[in-house]
């Protein structure tokens, strides 16, 4: 059968490329907090003392004045040699800060009250405040439910001593936003940076004592999903920030509506194609030198010429093994013929001259020989094009009838005969192949037309092997790739097996042709190892390699039998090829780590793609 392109067995269809979200950067602010002028004595304040984020206002207006994150930095400036403290987005204005910033709370408790207090003087500055040393409003305060009893007054004695406020009051969050929005009975869930309160509302009254506690909020959510991205993309290229993990839940995550229904088929591909988010990370795109025509001609040329140079070179080195192959069976098989005119002692003496135990030592090497070159006669050795055989003339005259020059092309003339010779038996042996190979695909063609049932059940046998074989091999490899698992561990007892061998193993004791030949043999004639080809796959696995010669010779095997399947057996589709069984859209974890589309491992721009699905509702 020709060649089988993996084309015919399976056809994709192009898919649009997916929409990509770039990661987030942080972006400096381009100038300071705002300072407002529209400050009335008297007007409530109310500030929102958030575990993330302050906001501050008059009570008069919609929305808040300034907003911005709470945690606060010192900076010491040497120019002036003084040190200076920053506060909410004014800490993102220079990388330096960025290291250093702080936040007054732990949890959803404060614990350092001179930084609430410089965060409110900063506050009511942006806000306007124009009292001298103290502030003329009311102040509206947020809280935690069920706030203990010494963070009430020490906020209580901030207020009233450092502020000298008229007068105060403290509230929910949550319960705010219920009476602001017209409620009058419910259930509230406020759910905050550190954690998320279920209150009761009866006829505007909270029910207090019925509330819950839950301890997940924005912080816990946004390391859960880091938590999870991280163990999704171990060896992920670039550092992903908390503040990136962040915007991701914040632009992405959602609470789903029945979680039970939706996390069931999420990853399934036509929910995926709207369910999945690709986020790209930066990266520098390397960019290859266009080469002009000219030059891209010059190069295949040269290519071209290197090939050919190397085949001819190979073609050379083979021919010139051949050769010597032929001779040393030659030699062992008239060997093995003078044993039998010899008596007892004198084939001793003369099996150990050679490098030999006994005879049954050179009989196996012999077969292990004679084996060696029936394979090295199917290999390319280069053609010999002549219409008619050469003439040798000098190679069959005695020496003592030659002149010196003579004797030189003598030499000359019986290697190039050796080479011709071998050149016709290894096109001899290619031919009595071919004949072989037609004869076994007619046989193979009436077996099929007179029981195609059971030529399609052997197919099918050979094909399961043939995956088989695919599968363990490359188990095999991703073991290897582990030193700790047991394929590794074995492996290294090998080659010391074989270094402890090789250390006990006597040279000396081996002499004559035999050592100088190319085929060798352990010293225990009783050894059958290498009668099977499977036994040298031992030496792939010490080598850590596989042999890309029988890989892709398996594989062209397993895409003849499949083409033949597909083309005579009825209940065999291209959903049941190789291809199609580890096809990217039927495995789960590429879905899940990869989206609804193929992935490139060597393309840089995907090495750089995140992609989220099920985290996001799960982290909610």
């Amino acid at each position: 059968m020709s060649q089988i392109d993996k084309k015919k067995i399976t056809t994709e269809p192009e898919l649009p490329p997916q929409k990509v979200y770039p990661l987030s950067e942080l972006v400096p602010p381009t100038s300071a907090e705002p300072f407002y002028h529209d400050y009335e004595t008297g007007v409530p304040i109310v500030v929102d003392l958030g575990r993330s984020h302050i906001r501050a206002g008059l009570a008069t207006k919609s929305y808040p004045s300034n907003v911005f994150p709470s945690v606060i930095a010192k900076f010491r400036d040497r120019k002036i040699n003084k040190t200076l403290t920053m506060i909410g987005n004014d800490v993102f204005i220079d990388s330096s800060l960025r290291s250093n910033l702080r936040t007054p709370f732990d949890g959803p408790m404060i614990t350092n009250w001179e930084t609430i207090e410089q965060m409110l003087d900063y506050s009511f500055n942006h806000i306007g405040v124009n009292s001298n040393g103290f502030v003329d409003n009311p102040l509206v305060i947020s809280e935690v439910l069920a706030t203990p009893l010494q963070q009430r007054q020490n906020m209580m004695q901030l207020l009233f001593e450092g502020y000298r406020v008229p007068k105060a009051t403290f509230g929910v969050d949550s319960l705010f936003s219920f009476y602001y929005n017209g409620g009058t009975s419910g259930l509230v869930i406020g759910s905050g940076s550190e954690n998320s309160h279920i209150i009761p509302v009866v006829d505007r009254k909270p029910l207090l004592t019925y509330a819950k506690r839950v301890d997940w909020g924005g912080e816990q959510a946004v390391g859960y999903l880091s938590k999870s991205i991280h163990l999704k993309y171990p060896y992920f290229p670039t550092k992903i920030t908390d503040a990136q993990v962040k915007d991701m839940l914040h632009e992405f995550c959602y609470v789903s509506k029945d979680y039970d229904k939706e996390i069931k088929d999420y990853l399934d591909l036509n929910k995926l194609e709207k369910n999945d988010i690709v986020i790209q990370a930066p990266f520098t795109e390397i960019i290859k030198p266009q080469k002009t025509e000219e030059e891209l001609k010059l190069e295949a040329e040269k290519k071209r010429e290197t090939i050919r140079r190397l085949q001819e070179q190979a073609q050379k080195s083979r021919l010139e093994k051949l050769v010597q192959k032929e001779a040393d069976f030659e030699y062992f098989s008239a060997l093995k013929e003078k044993l039998k005119t010899l008596n007892k002692k004198e084939t001793i003496s003369t099996l150990r001259t050679e490098g030999f135990d006994d005879e049954p030592d050179l009989i196996k090497y012999i077969a292990k020989l004679e084996k060696s070159l029936k394979k090295a006669r199917n290999e390319d050795i280069g053609e010999d094009n002549s219409d008619e055989p050469p003439n040798f003339p000098l190679v069959d005259i005695a020496d003592d009838q030659l002149d010196e020059e003579q004797i030189k092309e003598k030499r000359k003339q019986r290697l190039m005969k050796s080479n011709y010779d071998a050149r016709q038996r290894a096109k001899k042996e290619k031919e009595e192949a071919r004949l072989l190979k037609e004869e076994e695909e007619r046989k193979d063609r009436e077996w099929r037309e007179t029981d195609l049932s059971s030529w399609i059940e052997d197919r099918r046998t050979r094909l399961d092997d043939l995956i088989k074989k695919k599968k363990e091999r490359t188990k095999l490899k991703e073991e290897l790739n582990d030193r700790k698992s047991r394929a590794a561990q074995q492996r290294m007892k090998n080659i010391a097996s074989l270094a402890s061998n090789d250390t006990n193993y006597d040279s000396s004791s081996t002499t004559g042709r035999r050592k100088r030949a190319n085929i060798t043999i352990d010293d225990d004639p009783n050894d059958t190892f290498g009668a099977d080809d499977d036994d040298w796959a031992i030496y792939r696995d010490i080598a850590n390699a596989d042999d890309e010669e029988a890989i892709e010779e398996e594989e062209q095997k397993l895409l003849e039998i499949e083409q033949e399947l597909l083309e005579f057996d009825p209940n065999f589709t291209i959903e049941d090829t190789l291809q199609r069984q580890f096809d990217w859209r039927k495995s789960i974890i590429h879905r899940f780590l990869r989206g609804p589309r193929d992935y490139d491992p060597e393309e840089i721009r995907q090495q750089h793609q995140l992609h989220l699905n099920v985290e996001r509702i799960k982290t909610f």
